[in-house]
């Protein structure tokens, strides 16, 4: 893979990502404050684990039958996408606490998804956040399945549909990952990405294997050694549970960066992309219902996606506060900010960019 280089000639775009650093650290340093999470990581994640970790003791102690069992999985599920977007995600990102060892631990919590921490910090953290909607280069806008997410993906007769029957898809995400991330970290492990991180190869896919050994023997094991319910109730269980927190997390995921306004661009010959990097994440990142408190503290500042990649290190407790610092900068520098006011505008803007992918 080429290396991309981010670069304008215009001193605007230089002038503006000084003053947007300025005035943010400006911010955190007159209210002294600290960019990392507080107290209020911590009642989160306790909320967010409660509600994967109690269900699931509860059918293994319990054995709950009909409706009961199942809304208690999904719960579970709703669970696990909130550790997934508001406790995990911060503490991959360094954001969750100043102390290394609380950030390594609750970046942990990705196993109870059934995935791999490292594998995620190279999708996301290095690839997805450095070259964000850049296609060949950002995974998550990879074709999936039946689903075009990039306009410079080949297009198949079969997305023309896409708009309809995405969300089923979605619903999947956490669920193909159990069984994708071996060959993701074979590539990773071929393309030379694990070495470069300071890792060994081998000892990572040992890690992998044995931890998604004991994902399944916790998740599917225990309840076939400890209740009465069938192995295939068991087994659809599990896969409502993954259904449940892929349906969320994709959906939010994809209404930052798959909608109307969301540039895709590709680098030229060179491998150079005209703009300054944090331009290029204005231009290719969207915010969405900033003013929804709950879906503001549910997704862990998902939302406010814009901030979250020029300001990946931050906690996002703190976005609501910064968004009106970027958004501000980005006017008085003539920059455009992607914002959708609020979630049906948002969603609706997905559908349609889905539409416009499926057709174009």
């Amino acid at each position: 893979m080429k290396s991309i280089k981010f670069s304008s000639d215009q001193l605007y775009q230089k002038e503006f990502v000084s003053e947007l650093k300025k005035r943010v650290n400006a911010y955190f340093r007159e209210n002294h404050l600290s960019i990392k999470g507080d107290y209020r990581m911590i009642i989160k994640a306790i909320i967010m684990l409660s509600l994967y970790l109690i269900p699931f003791i509860y059918i293994l102690v319990f054995q709950p039958s009909g409706l009961f069992s199942i809304l208690l999985v999904i719960l579970m599920g709703i669970g696990e996408a909130g550790i997934g977007m508001s406790v995990m995600h911060d503490a991959a990102h360094g954001a969750f606490s100043t102390k290394k060892w609380v950030n390594s631990f609750f970046a942990s919590t990705m196993f109870l998804l059934g995935s791999n921490t490292f594998n995620w910090k190279i999708q996301h953290n290095l690839l997805h956040h450095t070259f964000t909607n850049i296609y060949g280069y950002d995974q998550d806008i990879e074709s999936k399945a039946t689903l075009r997410l990039c306009e410079h993906a080949p297009l198949k007769k079969i997305h023309r549909y896409q708009y309809l029957y995405a969300f089923f898809f979605y619903g999947f995400m956490t669920l193909a990952k159990l069984f994708t991330d071996v060959g993701q970290l074979i590539d990773f492990n071929r393309r030379g990405i694990t070495e470069k991180q300071g890792h060994v190869p081998v000892r990572e896919i040992a890690k992998l294997i044995l931890t998604k050994l004991i994902y399944f023997f916790i998740l599917i094991g225990l309840p076939l050694l400890l209740t009465n319910f069938y192995w295939y109730e068991i087994i659809l269980g599990f896969s409502l549970l993954h259904f449940t927190a892929g349906m969320i997390m994709s959906t939010i995921f994809q209404m930052a960066h798959v909608v109307e306004g969301a540039k895709q661009p590709l680098p030229d010959s060179q491998g150079k992309i005209p703009n300054e990097w944090e331009v290029h994440q204005l231009q290719t990142t969207s915010d969405f219902a900033r003013n929804n408190r709950f879906l503001n503290w549910y997704v862990g500042g998902l939302n406010f996606q814009i901030e979250h990649h020029l300001f990946s290190n931050t906690c996002h407790i703190h976005y609501p506060k910064i968004a009106s610092i970027v958004e501000k900068a980005a006017s008085e520098f003539g920059l455009e900010y992607n914002l959708k006011s609020t979630f049906t505008k948002a969603f609706i803007s997905h559908v349609k960019r889905l539409k416009t992918l499926g057709q174009h």
